[in-house]
């Protein structure tokens, strides 16, 4: 399971950090992230698909949004039991916990 998540994690993070840094042309002097490669890696990505590249960005993000709610959705699965154990529990104590009426009144604070 770990390595399921460090191998999803990995290129998102990847991506992501490269996208921000080039969009915002904060290159420290790699080729790599200044905006011309950003708007290149787009036109390129753009022309194979045939469609504007301003759509693609978009897109990327609606797959890494429901690739990680895929690799959630198996977390959670794999951990059900240990998930409604800690709800149950959790609901247990809030059904146990009550309020006695103090003797004296706020109300008669000087």
């Amino acid at each position: 399971m770990k390595w399921f998540l460090i191998l999803w994690a990995g290129p998102v993070l990847l991506l992501t950090s490269w996208y921000g840094l080039s969009y915002y042309d904060m290159s420290f002097g790699f080729f790599m992230l200044t905006r011309q490669t950003h708007d290149l890696v787009f036109q390129i990505y753009g022309n194979i698909l045939g469609i504007p590249p301003e759509t693609i960005p978009p897109l990327v993000a609606r797959a890494i949004a429901f690739d990680s709610l895929v690799v959630f959705a198996i977390i959670a699965f794999r951990k059900r039991r240990q998930i409604a154990a800690w709800w149950q529990k959790r609901q247990a104590s809030r059904s146990s916990v009550t309020v006695l009426p103090s003797d004296k009144s706020l109300s008669s604070a000087p």
